[in-house]
């Protein structure tokens, strides 16, 4: 179980999952996500793993940290990321850090 506020929705159909972030992602709650979607990335080992952040307010570099964590996961065993839902300022952020060339960013 995850230290966030603000609940996380993970799903998983056939070989995909996605994860619906909501709140703020920040060095107070970005392990307790961290943890949450590693396990759902072990048990149902997804070819794609989707982050929506339709409902994220805030994110910081913790934010990316769990992003490249992620996709270095999915790309140890042949899986692909996409973020979805980004916006604003978390868009800017995850184009400033260079996120785009890990994964796909709709």
């Amino acid at each position: 179980m995850s230290t966030i506020t603000e609940p996380i929705i993970i799903e998983a159909e056939n070989d995909s999952v996605e994860v619906f972030l909501s709140g703020d992602i920040d060095h107070k709650n970005a392990a307790g996500l961290r943890n949450d979607i590693d396990y759902a990335i072990e048990r149902h080992k997804p070819k794609v793993l989707t982050l929506n952040f339709a409902k994220v307010e805030f994110m910081d570099s913790s934010g990316i940290g769990l992003i490249m964590g992620r996709y270095k996961k999915l790309s140890a065993q042949g899986g692909r990321l996409i973020l979805t839902g980004t916006s604003g300022t978390i868009k800017k952020v995850m184009k400033i850090a260079g996120v785009e060339k890990l994964a796909e960013i709709k």
